[in-house]
């Protein structure tokens, strides 16, 4: 989500859904009054963890979330946790970035060829929300079950033929800990580099430094996506030109699932999507109205986002963001779930991860309780105003230097809706951009089965995926099972390839 499944929240109606952006005063995705009073504090006694900074800490073979046991014990029937794949290398723990700042991470080998694998790295959005969502309800090689007590074999995990990193940032998200020290997405980049330095210095971590390197995200990936990408091809060339010290990074891919990149380009479509989308309309004509009033008013939404752009303070964006949530995001929504609309709040699925993932921290080495959503984390963005702003001239550069680059986006989903996305894609200004609109769409099909709706465009693709909420992975359509298509989606792209129907 964009905003995965949050367990601090403000105000919360016991009536809204609960997911990756934070309910604020009633509000999904509202400011906070006192965002400007909020004290960054240490999360974790600094007495209570002794960091290495610069250096990993790591608990290898955990057996959670896949195992490491030998084929021949699993054919004996002996100890297998997980009907996984056997002897599948794991490792979870902490890279420290200072002596009060640890990102956790979570790697899983690729199930096959894990030494030539390209690298994928995943982060989800919030901003404030934890990683673990996409490993444990989307993608990972084991999936939480409905009952939320335990977690079964994923056969369409990510890791079927990549390597996967999943990182909880910035500090404070998920089991990071430490001192709160990020409020925007250019902040959070250079923490995400320095992470990457410290895991490929790592003997365990250094064979994959050559493998291609991706970048997934979702939610406020829309930022987080455009905005690591672009700093990390940044940090290469002064590296090349020698103004800066580090590892080179072989970054080649780009993937945003239904995220929230330029706000002035898909705020309208929430108005749309309300009024008229595949499933139901999901408020009054009236509230319509109201909303897009909210928008095109002369101090409306549409004036304040503008505003932002133009060179706005933290509290013009802010504000901004409180304004247009409040009047238009927040009502549109009506009494459906905002993350998978044809189901009234509140909706179960994806089901909760906190207890299992509390049931096995300290197995693979976590250090503090785990939250979905880090309130204080989601304060100091809302105070930098860091939602409003426009990532879309990073995501521009990244296309633009040749980063094969995939958008997609579930059509069952309203918080970040295709509307929306579709209207973002269309305003790009790229090296594809006119070859783009020149395409029409293509029907994608995943084993002659219809999944959704694409263009191709040079070394950028778009993807309209049937039946998918907010988390794509998470969800099947028709015949399909649940997460096969947005594998398929995975894998073309991590090949190099377009995509392509099968």
């Amino acid at each position: 989500m964009l905003f995965p499944f949050l367990s601090l929240t403000i105000g919360l109606p016991g009536a809204l859904a609960i997911g990756q952006i934070p309910i604020v005063d009633g509000v999904v995705g509202g400011v906070s009054k006192s965002i400007y009073n909020v004290a960054l504090e240490s999360e974790v006694s600094n007495a209570a963890v002794v960091t290495t900074p610069g250096k990993l800490r790591v608990v290898e073979k955990s057996g959670v979330c896949g195992n490491s046991a030998t084929t021949s014990q699993c054919e004996w029937g002996l100890s297998c946790p997980l009907e996984t794949t056997p002897g599948v290398y794991q490792a979870s723990g902490y890279g420290d970035l200072t002596s009060t700042e640890s990102i956790w991470f979570w790697f899983f080998a690729a199930r096959n060829n894990p030494d030539t694998a390209p690298l994928a790295l995943w982060f989800n959005g919030g901003p404030g929300s934890s990683s673990m969502i996409g490993l444990v309800q989307e993608h990972g090689p084991c999936r939480i079950t409905n009952d939320s007590s335990s977690v079964t074999f994923n056969p369409y995990s990510w890791n079927n033929q990549a390597n996967v990193l999943y990182i909880d940032q910035p500090v404070g998200v998920g089991f990071s800990h430490g001192d709160l020290k990020v409020g925007t997405s250019q902040q959070a980049a250079a923490d995400v580099w320095t992470f990457l330095q410290i895991f490929f210095k790592d003997s365990r971590f250094a064979k994959y430094k050559a493998n291609n390197l991706a970048i997934w995200t979702e939610s406020y990936g829309g930022h987080y996506g455009p905005t690591f990408s672009a700093y990390i091809l940044s940090q290469n060339a002064a590296i090349a030109a020698g103004t800066v010290q580090g590892l080179t990074l072989n970054l080649k891919v780009l993937g945003v699932g239904n995220g929230l990149t330029d706000p002035l380009s898909q705020y309208p479509g929430y108005i749309t999507y309300a009024g008229n989308n595949p499933y139901h309309p999901l408020v009054s004509n009236s509230v319509i109205t109201r909303a897009n009033t909210s928008l095109t008013s002369s101090n409306g939404c549409r004036t304040q986002i503008t505003n932002c752009y133009n060179g706005g303070s933290n509290s013009v964006c802010s504000a901004a963001q409180n304004y247009c949530n409040n009047n238009i995001l927040s009502p549109l929504a009506g009494n459906y779930d905002v993350y998978y609309v044809p189901t009234m709040n509140p909706d179960p699925y994806p089901p909760d991860i906190s207890s299992w993932l509390g049931s096995v921290a300290s197995t693979i080495g976590a250090e503090v309780t785990w939250q979905m959503t880090n309130e204080n984390v989601y304060n100091n963005f809302a105070a930098t105003g860091d939602w409003m702003r426009n990532s879309a001239p990073n995501l521009e550069s990244v296309i633009n230097a040749g980063i094969r680059t995939i958008v997609y986006d579930g059509d069952a989903d309203y918080i970040l809706n295709f509307n929306g996305v579709e209207a973002m894609v269309n305003n790009l200004n790229t090296q594809f951009s006119s070859l783009y609109q020149q395409q029409a769409f293509t029907t994608y099909t995943v084993a002659g089965q219809l999944a959704g709706q694409y263009k191709n465009a040079g070394t950028f693709s778009y993807i309209r995926v049937y039946g998918a909420g907010h988390e794509v992975p998470a969800y099947k359509y028709g015949t399909l099972a649940t997460g096969q298509a947005a594998a398929q989606i995975f894998t073309q792209i991590m090949a190099g390839q377009s995509l392509s129907s099968t």
